[in-house]
């Protein structure tokens, strides 16, 4: 990763049973924060600032986000489609490409 600009957050969400990793910086989650607040449920979001003395601020910063999209997941028996487009997720059980399964 290249020292410049805001650093990436791996972040894991359990959706439908399966574990979906995806990498977005704390800008991108914020935004959808502010997109999806009025839509359905949200946890609170994790603040920007974290103290100073604690170490690791980064990792900190990343399980807040971690916690806050596995909460809007927990709190949504329909996720809107900011959320799912978000996690890379399909939406609902429908593949638009056709699944290889059927």
């Amino acid at each position: 990763m290249g020292g410049a600009g805001s650093p990436v957050f791996k972040v894991e969400v359990l959706y439908n049973g399966r574990k979906h990793a995806i990498e977005k910086r704390y800008s991108e989650f914020h935004a959808l924060h502010k997109r999806i607040k009025k839509l359905c449920k949200v946890p609170d979001f994790p603040p920007k600032r974290v103290p100073n003395w604690m170490t690791k601020v980064l990792e900190q910063r990343r399980q807040g986000l971690e916690v806050y999209i596995q909460g809007v997941v927990y709190y949504n028996e329909e996720l809107p489609k900011e959320v799912l487009d978000f996690l890379k997720l399909r939406h609902g059980y429908q593949d638009p490409k056709g699944s290889s399964l059927a």
